[in-house]
């Protein structure tokens, strides 16, 4: 009997066993639980129940806020614009506080608070190891308290002599109306946001800012919307030898130019040759980034830019205070028209004289679409005037314009008022100036009055000035409140056209909305 040593032999398969899990009971609850995986002898609600993963995580902090700018604090030294309950605002709460970085953070929320409280609470969602295999998930809140700092930048605007630069803006005219038109287009761009104070000067406004390039920033801007020319000097603070830093203050004088709106002009005779042949004698009918001129008899007008100006500059010949009132006795169209003007000859009468002699003036205007017999209009009297200027005695002398100057130049019409309205249903902003050491005096206020006055004025009778500026709607919040239950009372429009009715009213769909809201002066 042979054997085959290679043949396979069967083995029977072991039994398969079930391998049981170690179970041991939790050493808080006795609840059965997994002793491979569980850490610290602890089931998963003991766990959470136990352990504290937001230990070492502040539940109270200080937030810093410039009362001044409302600008928040991000230390050391950085301040930063955010609303409340922005995004913003949420990340400066949450990198004030200790520890956090060691967590996940899951979710971040605002809690309302009431808001003169000076509280500001955070709830906050983390996630955190706590033993190896096992993560909890945490919220809690944290409760900041807002307290007030004052940021640099405010600081130096409440300090002397903290700038670094000044724009110096100045106009050697006799009123302050140009300056009034001006404050108004600063306000409706807001050039002047980057301005730490506004001084108000005897000829015109000093602007400080505390950086150079804001100065010329504004600088730019005046040059956009007005005439004029600007000069840049430095004066050096202070120099450090060592590295050869240096520092310096800025100064910027502006300069505008010294004719306004409705002013009396008489131009050099080769300068209105030179600009299209335009009489010598004219008037300035408006003010932009040139003078606009026109000239009564023909309706020509033209236009002198800033750099013809500057080469060869000249004076008005009178201005708005030498304005007299004249009554029109008769007045007729000749057909021409441009724009809003047209030509028409007019008989008028100085207003002085009625009663007292029947002398009357004979004279070409522009102004044949507003007047009418009966009407008062405001004009120049040339007749017996004396001129101070080299330019009209230049034409007084010249053969070709001597015989062509008038007796009377029209120039705007007349609305008889009440010497300053208060019923007027809008309003326009103003800047809050530094009116320095020492107050104007009583006469100095009553001439600004007056000057803004007629400013306001110029506004109402004025539609393409009106398309410049910002008006508002006046508040009628009072008003409201002094209404008795069942009464009316006639609207601040309806109680204007009683007392003027001849002036010409503001329609309320060119007006904003109030703005209360806004933190700037106003006056009526």
């Amino acid at each position: 009997m042979s054997m085959d040593l290679d043949a396979p032999v069967a083995i029977a398969p072991l039994p398969l066993t079930q391998q049981k899990a170690a179970t041991i009971l939790c050493c808080n609850c006795a609840a059965p639980i997994d002793g491979t995986s569980s850490a610290g002898a602890l089931c998963y609600d003991c766990v959470k129940l136990t352990v504290d993963i937001s230990e070492g995580i502040q539940r109270e902090a200080t937030l810093h806020i410039c009362r001044d700018c409302e600008r928040w604090l991000q230390p050391p030294a950085h301040w930063l614009t955010a609303a409340p309950e922005s995004r913003e605002l949420l990340a400066l709460c949450l990198r004030k506080l200790r520890g956090l970085s060691k967590t996940r953070i899951i979710d971040a929320s605002f809690i309302w608070t009431e808001p003169h409280s000076r509280r500001v609470k955070v709830k906050i969602t983390i996630q955190q190891e706590a033993f190896q295999g096992t993560i909890l998930q945490q919220t809690f809140e944290v409760e900041y308290v807002v307290a007030y700092h004052q940021c640099p930048d405010c600081a130096k605007s409440f300090t002397a002599n903290t700038w670094r630069a000044v724009v110096q803006v100045r106009q050697k005219v006799p009123h302050k109306r140009t300056f009034l038109y001006l404050e108004q287009l600063i306000l409706k761009h807001s050039a002047h946001k980057d301005t730490i104070n506004i001084k108000e000067v005897k000829d015109g406004l000093d602007f400080y800012y505390a950086q150079r390039n804001h100065a010329e920033k504004f600088v730019d801007f005046l040059t956009s919307v007005a005439p004029v020319r600007s000069k840049k000097s430095q004066e050096l603070i202070s120099m450090d030898i060592h590295t050869s830093t240096k520092s310096y203050k800025f100064s910027f004088s502006v300069e505008l130019v010294p004719i306004c709106k409705d002013d009396l002009v008489a131009l050099p005779i080769k300068l209105a040759k030179s600009i299209g042949n335009i009489s010598p004698l004219t008037i300035c009918y408006r003010v932009g980034t040139a003078l606009n001129l026109i000239d009564p008899n023909t309706l020509q007008t033209s236009e002198v830019s800033t750099p013809i100006y500057w080469r060869s500059p000249f004076t008005p010949l009178a201005d708005t205070q030498e304005l007299v009132e004249f009554v029109v006795m008769d007045i007729e169209p000749l057909g021409p028209t441009k724009g809003r003007f047209a030509l028409a000859e007019a008989t008028v009468a100085r207003a002085s004289d009625l009663g007292v002699n029947d002398k009357t003036y004979f004279t070409r205007t522009h102004l044949g679409n507003l007047l009418h017999p009966g009407d008062s209009v405001l004009g120049y009297h040339l007749t017996g005037t004396n001129f101070n200027n080299p330019q009209f005695e230049a034409l007084e002398q010249s053969n070709a314009y001597a015989s062509s100057i008038p007796d009377v130049m029209l120039v705007k019409k007349f609305y008889a008022r009440k010497k300053k309205s208060k019923s007027r249903n809008w309003r326009l902003k103003r800047m809050n100036k530094d009116e320095g050491e020492l107050l104007p005096k009583k006469q100095d206020q009553e001439r600004m009055e007056r000057d803004y006055e007629m400013f306001l004025r110029d506004v109402e009778e004025d539609q393409e000035l009106r398309s410049t500026v910002a008006m508002y709607k006046a508040q009628q919040e009072k008003k409201a409140r002094d209404k008795m239950e069942g009464i009316e009372q006639g609207s601040v429009a309806d109680t204007e056209g009683t007392e003027d009715e001849e002036v010409p009213k503001i329609n309320m769909d060119e007006l904003l909305d109030e703005f209360d809201e806004l933190s700037v002066g106003d006056e009526d």
